[in-house]
């Protein structure tokens, strides 16, 4: 028997005023697995997201959060479940006055609290994990986009979470920071053994760190599965959507 996925939604709708941007949506996520939701900009991915961690209420529907649903919850507890979740943005939010070293261990001093000299190794150990090292004292603006992200990523890590959440991670960097960040995404679930829900625009990107693709389009999945069935779709906005990608003969991983 298939173990329950650690998150799951179902029959999700949302509209804004008199615009449908999500119907019937429903999704299941495994736990340890990696699951990229593509599409356009636009198309309700980032909608969808705050959902998942509690940041919006839907119309209808569940979200399922190992075995609980959050939509009925009162606000002190999606704030618990919350803790299960750690969150990368698109432009990694870094506090531009805060070092990097501060950046990380502002989750930690937020929420459980660590005499500076073990919350300074801890810091400095999650900065390791991503491959960084010796930038604690650094400021964000003397960092590349790349370490950014991992920055972003380790500060994410802090309080050990179940889940990370990417909102287009790779939005906006050249190739082959794009390519350092899916490592960083990749290397993250084989070392903390976290289960990711990335959101994305970027085929290549997503094809090359998904184990299971959402492509949602007009508020609605219509294509999900494993990347190459997801490709094979017969779906005309999905064969659209990857047409071009594909002519050009990309390689996917």
């Amino acid at each position: 028997m298939n173990a329950a996925p650690l998150i799951a939604v179902r029959h999700l709708a949302k509209s804004f005023g008199k615009q449908r941007v999500l119907e019937d949506i429903a999704l299941e996520v495994p736990a340890g697995s990696t699951t990229v939701i593509l599409g356009p900009s636009g198309c309700g991915k980032t909608v969808l997201l705050k959902h998942i961690i509690g940041l919006l209420k839907p119309d209808a529907g569940e979200v399922i959060v190992e075995g609980e649903d959050i939509v009925p919850m009162a606000q002190r507890q999606i704030d618990q479940v919350r803790r299960k979740f750690g969150m990368v943005f698109q432009a990694s939010a870094l506090f531009d006055s805060m070092t990097v070293g501060e950046n990380v261990a502002f989750p930690q001093r937020e929420h459980a609290p660590l005499p500076e000299v073990e919350l300074r190794h801890r810091v400095e150990e999650r900065l390791e994990h991503v491959g960084l090292s010796g930038v604690f004292d650094k400021f964000p603006s003397d960092l590349s986009g790349g370490m950014k992200k991992r920055v972003a990523l380790a500060r994410a890590l802090m309080l050990d979470p179940k889940i990370v959440l990417y909102d287009e991670p790779t939005t906006g960097l050249d190739p082959i920071t794009t390519d350092s960040v899916d490592e960083m995404i990749m290397t993250a679930k084989k070392k903390f053994g976290v289960t990711s829900v990335v959101i994305s625009h970027d085929i290549g990107s997503a094809f090359k760190v998904a184990d299971q693709l959402a492509v949602l389009h007009q508020g609605r999945f219509v294509a999900i599965g494993a990347p190459e069935a997801v490709r094979h779709s017969d779906h005309p906005f999905v064969k659209s959507f990857f047409a071009l990608w594909f002519s050009k003969g990309v390689a996917t991983s």
